[in-house]
C-alpha cells in the first residue's frame, strides 16, 4: 500500500512538471511565432516603400531626360528655321546685287554708248566773271587758258576743266544773256549757273559753282578763280597734286584780314557784331582771288548749300562753312604771287608762281592791258602743263 502510495505520488509529481515544461514551450513556440510573424509583415511593407521610392526616382528621371530630349529638339527646330530663313535672306540679297548689277552694267552700256560716261578728273577750274567783263575773258583766252582743241585736249589727256563761270540776268532771257550765249556759240567754253548775278550775291555764287561743278563733273580739287588773275596750270596742278590722298583740304593763300564795321567802306562787313568787339579779325581763310577744296568738301558745300550762311565776302564765307568741320587749311604763298618783278624773280630762283595779281586792285591792276605783260614775263614753260604728271 505504501509502496503503491509513493509511486503515485512520485508520478503525480512527474506529470506536473511535464504539464509546466509543455506550457512553458508552447508560450515560446507563440512568442517566436508572433515575433515571426512581426518580421514578416515589417518586411512586406518596407520592400513596397522601397521599390515604391525608387520607381518614382525612375519616373522623375526619365520625365528629366524627356524634357531635355524635347528642349533640344525644339533648340534643332528652331536652329533649322533659323538657317532657312538665313537662306533665305541671302538668296533675295543675291537676287538684288544681280538685279542692281545688270541694271548698272545696262546704263554703262547706255552710257559708252552715247558718249555720257562720267569720268574722273583732276582739277576743275571755275574762273568767276560778269556780264560786263568779255574784255577780261578776252585777255585770258589769249594767255594762260587753252582754246578750241587745245582745250579738250587738256580735258582728255590731263583731266583738268577750266570754265568761265557766270550766272543769268535778273531780266532772264534778255539782252545780257543773249551776249553770253553768242559768246558761248563762238568759243563752247562757259559754265552757266542758275544764279541771278550781282555784286552783293557772290557768296550765293560761290556755293551755286561748287554745288554745280561736283554735280557735272567727278574730280579731286575744285578751283575758284578771278578773271583778272594771272594762272600758271602745270605749277598749279603739281602743288594740288601733292595734296591728292587728303579727304578734306583747303588750299589758297591765307589770311585774316579786319572785320570792317563801317558803313560805306569796301569790305564793310553788315554782320561786323557776330565777329567780337570792334577791331577784331576774320578766322584764317583764303583769299579770294584763287583757292581750291578737295571733292567730299565740294560734296559738303553742295549738300548743305541751303543752311550754309552767307556774308558779304565770299572768301569770308567759305572761311566760315569750314569752321567746325575736320579740314586741313594749306598756306601756299605760291598761289599770291605779286606780278612782275615779284614773278619774275621767282620764276627765275626756279619757284614759279601758281597764281599772280597785285593786293592794291585784288587782281591785276588793269588786267586787260597787263595780262599779256604778266604771262610773258612770269609765264611757266610753254611745254611745261604736256610735260607735267599729275
Amino acid at each position: 500500500m505504501s509502496v503503491k502510495g509513493r509511486v503515485g505520488v512520485g508520478g503525480g509529481e512527474m506529470g506536473s512538471r511535464n504539464a509546466v515544461v509543455s506550457r512553458n514551450l508552447a508560450l515560446l513556440l507563440c512568442f517566436g511565432s508572433f515575433s515571426a510573424g512581426i518580421l514578416f509583415t515589417n518586411r512586406i511593407w518596407t520592400e513596397p516603400e522601397r521599390t515604391n521610392l525608387e520607381s518614382e526616382n525612375c519616373n522623375q528621371k526619365l520625365k528629366v531626360e524627356n524634357h531635355t530630349s524635347i528642349n533640344s529638339l525644339g533648340q534643332i527646330s528652331n536652329t533649322q528655321y533659323d538657317i532657312s530663313a538665313l537662306d533665305s535672306k541671302i538668296s533675295n540679297i543675291e537676287m538684288k546685287l544681280a538685279a542692281a548689277k545688270a541694271e548698272q552694267q545696262s546704263l554703262l552700256r547706255g552710257d559708252i554708248a552715247s558718249g555720257n560716261l562720267k569720268r574722273k578728273y583732276f582739277m576743275v577750274i571755275g574762273i568767276n566773271t560778269a556780264f560786263s567783263s568779255r574784255k577780261r575773258r578776252d585777255s585770258v583766252r589769249t594767255t594762260w587758258m587753252p582754246q578750241g582743241e587745245a582745250r579738250k585736249k587738256l580735258e582728255k589727256e590731263k583731266g583738268i576743266v577750266i570754265r568761265f563761270v557766270i550766272g543769268h540776268s535778273s531780266t532772264a532771257g534778255g539782252i545780257l544773256d543773249k551776249a553770253i550765249e553768242a559768246e558761248e556759240m563762238v568759243h563752247g567754253d562757259f559754265l552757266r549757273l542758275e544764279h541771278v548775278e550781282g555784286y552783293l550775291e557772290l557768296s550765293a555764287k560761290t556755293k551755286t559753282y561748287f554745288s554745280t561743278a561736283v554735280a557735272l563733273w567727278d574730280a579731286d580739287f575744285y578751283i575758284k578763280v578771278d578773271d583778272d588773275v594771272h594762272v600758271n596750270l602745270a605749277t598749279l596742278g603739281t602743288i594740288l597734286a601733292g595734296h591728292r590722298k587728303k579727304r578734306r583740304v583747303y588750299v589758297g593763300c591765307m589770311k585774316s584780314g579786319p572785320v570792317l564795321s563801317k558803313r560805306g567802306v569796301k569790305y564793310y562787313e553788315p554782320e561786323y557784331w557776330k565777329f567780337g568787339e570792334a577791331g577784331n579779325r576774320y578766322f584764317r581763310h583764303a583769299t579770294g582771288q584763287l583757292y581750291a577744296i578737295s571733292k567730299d568738301l565740294a560734296t559738303y558745300i553742295s549738300e548743305n548749300q541751303h543752311i550754309l550762311h552767307k556774308y558779304v565776302n565770299e572768301d569770308v564765307s567759305l572761311g566760315s562753312w569750314f569752321i567746325g568741320l575736320d579740314v586741313e587749311h594749306v598756306d601756299d604763298k605760291r598761289i599770291c604771287c605779286g606780278t612782275p618783278p615779284d614773278c619774275e624773280w621767282k620764276a627765275q630762283l626756279g619757284s614759279v608762281c601758281a597764281a599772280s595779281f597785285d593786293w592794291k586792285c585784288s587782281g591785276i591792276c588793269r588786267s586787260v592791258e597787263r595780262m599779256v605783260e604778266v604771262h610773258r614775263t612770269c609765264g611757266e614753260d610753254v611745254n611745261a602743263l604736256e610735260h607735267a604728271s599729275f
